[in-house]
């Protein structure tokens, strides 16, 4: 191991330096990241946006998903360069600005690939970001409880049969009632899918739900 580090050093995802085995990018790098410090407040602009789809206690996002910036840059890799050890990185992140404590979340889900495209991927992106803030939280994690039906989006021109197509996109897998869901997410952008997901979950139950995504757009 020690000789593939010396022929193959890891490298600042930003500006290439050389950068330890368990980093993703350099400390210089690391405070031009565009964070959100949603933490700060219970109500910020996700949250906003998401009450707008559906019922919700919190929402937070941890960074900015900008054109050609460093946070999309991270998540590419995660999401596309077969990094899936970058989702632990993100979740200590996570633990060191959100303070989960008083939230009494339930459980923790993940939105799901379809299986066809896991398969290709190899890994789901947000099972190693989950399962490490499960660890830390002592919260369980579950990456079955919803279930993703089609593996392509649909090409429906018609807003009637596109309205359609999303509220079957995903189906609850086990019956819940009463817990407090903590719905993870990689980024949000139009809340499609997230609106989706969380009126599965409302809808098997006396449940809340509250969402954390690794960026926002």
């Amino acid at each position: 191991m020690f000789l593939v580090d010396l022929l193959f050093p890891n490298r600042c995802l930003e500006c290439n330096r050389i950068i330890q085995a368990d980093e993703v990018v350099c400390e210089l790098c690391f405070n031009q990241i565009h964070f959100t410090h949603h933490h700060y407040s219970e109500s910020n602009l996700l949250s906003e946006k998401c009450r707008l789809l559906f019922p919700l206690q919190y929402a937070f996002a941890l960074m900015q998903f900008e054109e050609e910036s460093t946070s999309q840059k991270i998540i590419h890799q995660l999401k596309y360069g077969s990094r899936e050890k970058i989702g632990k990185i993100i979740a200590k992140w996570t633990l060191e600005k959100i303070d989960f404590n008083s939230l009494h979340i339930d459980l923790l889900v993940t939105v799901p690939l379809h299986p066809k495209k896991e398969k290709e991927r190899g890994y789901n992106q947000l099972h190693l970001f989950a399962d490490s803030l499960s660890k830390e939280l002592k919260i369980p994690s579950d990456h079955t409880l919803i279930k993703r039906n089609f593996y392509k989006k649909a090409q429906a021109k018609k807003s009637r049969a596109q309205r359609i197509f999303n509220e079957n996109l995903f189906s609850i897998t086990n019956e819940i009632t009463n817990q407090h869901i903590l719905l993870i997410d990689d980024v949000f952008t139009t809340g499609n899918t997230m609106n989706a997901v969380a009126w599965e979950i409302l809808k098997s139950g006396n449940n809340q739900v509250s969402v954390l995504v690794m960026a926002m757009d």
